[in-house]
């Protein structure tokens, strides 16, 4: 006698529909949107990226088809409305052990102490983050909390990312209760995006599953390999589908959803590749894998066409872990014969210094030394949004010694018809004499103890430390955390410790 009760079964089926039309109007929880022409150009623009490669789109409807019957009915009993759903391809693309780079886990991306204060469990035996019934409930009391202060689920969904005193000050009390909204080229990116997602999926998750699950919840107290011996099931695959589970025994303080792979296709639903979708076969021409390393990490060449689900398969490690260590996300186009790492990149580089070249960006330097972005610029005095200027020597294992001169210390001279940027970096002026007509700008060398010039104050940025976050930043400085957001051209509150953060206006 088995002891399973299946508690629900759930089925869909694959439907592809190419770059659907963002429509004049479209209605989101209850709430009747108007698109506004620039609004619809930017969220069409997206849809497009979205759609543009059908096997990645399909890997993704396929994910949503199977995960997205659990999140509606969690959604039903919160009495949360049905749109959120999307929600979760565009925050984890439904990737159970996906990981940001601020350490936002699972299909919701909370961080532990967010998902300890909707309930969840995370620590060394469950971590409910992965668990997509219970993250699904945590996100639905979440946008709850959020809707409680607007009454307006579009305001709740841009919380969802900026939080509800973010939004406040942003919106103030405009649109608060209202059943009728305008989308223009304003609205927040993160709004923008999800409607995006939505308007890319919303025909694409009919039908029938490619990978049905049950969701059994009275499998507490039962050992991994038990249930795995009595479905005749291997182990390995099991746990593939519960992640969320660390220990080799469900545990009995509280019921969980147990996922059991339907039948014997089960693929690795972390990736869910498409059954139809198999591997080609490897050419007897085809050159042998090169393994080559940078930094003594080991590194694989991305082929061309390759998705990072596919190269993270052929490396033989977790998607998630993929992205983590090469610090990119999930719709990150591959570089052709361009090395990605195996393993997470190292706080220094072997080499002492770099000058930057043409076309460099710090992510492209940090793959080229297997060094971490967050290190490269702090060693630097950088800031993501700095822009690299060839010529520019980085150092890449230790801080920039106080004595190099630095940009702060420089100020532009214009012609009058000239325009300067200050998050330019500023280099020496070359002491070979040009020819009149190049020269339409004179770099003039400053002493630091100078009474500082106004574009310096408001040039001024604060280097992120540990505890920071951009509330508490915000505070500091005086200012709202809107202008921290829109002065680091940031699209979310997460920040990397030893990030220089712009806190003045330019």
């Amino acid at each position: 006698m088995k002891f399973f009760a299946p508690a629900l079964i759930f089925c869909g089926a694959s439907a592809f529909a190419q770059a659907p039309q963002v429509p004049h109007k479209m209605q989101f929880a209850g709430i009747t949107l108007t698109i506004r022409d620039d609004a619809r150009r930017d969220i069409q623009k997206d849809v497009d990226a979205l759609t543009q490669s059908p096997k990645y789109f399909g890997i993704k409807a396929e994910r949503a088809k199977t995960y997205f019957p659990i999140i509606e009915k969690i959604f039903g009993e919160e009495r949360l409305p049905d749109d959120f759903k999307y929600l979760a391809l565009q925050e984890s693309a439904l990737v159970p052990d996906a990981v940001s780079s601020s350490n936002a886990v699972g299909f919701w991306q909370f961080k532990d102490f967010t998902a300890r204060e909707m309930g969840l469990r995370v620590d060394d035996e469950v971590d409910e983050r992965m668990n997509i019934a219970s993250a699904s409930r945590g996100a639905a009391r979440y946008l709850k909390q959020c809707n409680h202060y607007f009454n307006n689920w579009v305001y709740a969904l841009q919380a969802y990312q900026m939080g509800a005193g973010g939004v406040m000050r942003m919106v103030g009390d405009k649109d608060l209760s209202t059943r009728h909204m305008e989308i223009t080229s304003d609205t927040y990116w993160y709004v923008r995006k999800f409607l995006a997602h939505k308007v890319a999926f919303e025909n694409g998750h009919r039908g029938k599953a490619a990978m049905e699950v049950t969701g059994v919840t009275n499998a507490g107290g039962r050992a991994l390999r038990e249930i795995a011996s009595e479905l005749a099931m291997d182990e390995t695959k099991l746990r593939e589908f519960n992640k969320w589970l660390k220990s080799d025994r469900v545990p009995t303080d509280r019921q969980y959803m147990f996922l059991i792979p339907k039948g014997e296709s089960t693929a690795d639903f972390g990736m869910l590749t498409i059954a139809s979708a198999a591997p080609s076969p490897v050419s007897a021409t085809q050159e042998p894998e090169q393994q080559i390393e940078i930094n003594g990490l080991a590194t694989i060449r991305a082929r061309r066409g390759e998705t990072v689900e596919a190269i993270a398969r052929r490396a033989g490690i977790s998607l998630s872990s993929f992205l983590h260590f090469n610090e990119i996300t999930m719709d990150a186009p591959l570089l052709p014969g361009k090395p990605y790492f195996l393993h997470k990149k190292k706080k220094k580089a072997q080499e002492d210094l770099y000058t930057l070249k043409s076309g460099d960006t710090w992510w492209l330097v940090s793959q080229q030394f297997g060094i971490q972005q967050k290190f490269l610029l702090r060693y630097n005095g950088l800031s993501e949004n700095t822009r690299p200027v060839a010529g520019t020597t980085l150092f890449l294992n230790s801080r920039k010694p106080s004595d190099v001169s630095a940009e702060p210390a420089m100020v532009a001279t214009l012609d009058e018809d000239d325009s300067f940027y200050w998050d330019q970096p500023v280099t020496k002026a070359d002491p070979t004499p040009k020819k009149k007509e190049a020269v339409n700008r004179r770099i003039v060398e400053t002493d630091k103890k100078d009474d500082l010039l106004e574009a310096t104050v408001e040039a001024s940025v604060h280097e992120v430390k540990p505890s920071d976050t951009i509330y508490s930043v915000a505070r500091q400085y005086n200012v709202t955390i809107n202008e921290l957001m829109e002065w680091n051209e940031k699209k979310d509150f997460n920040l990397a410790v030893g990030e220089m953060l712009r806190v003045r206006k330019r």
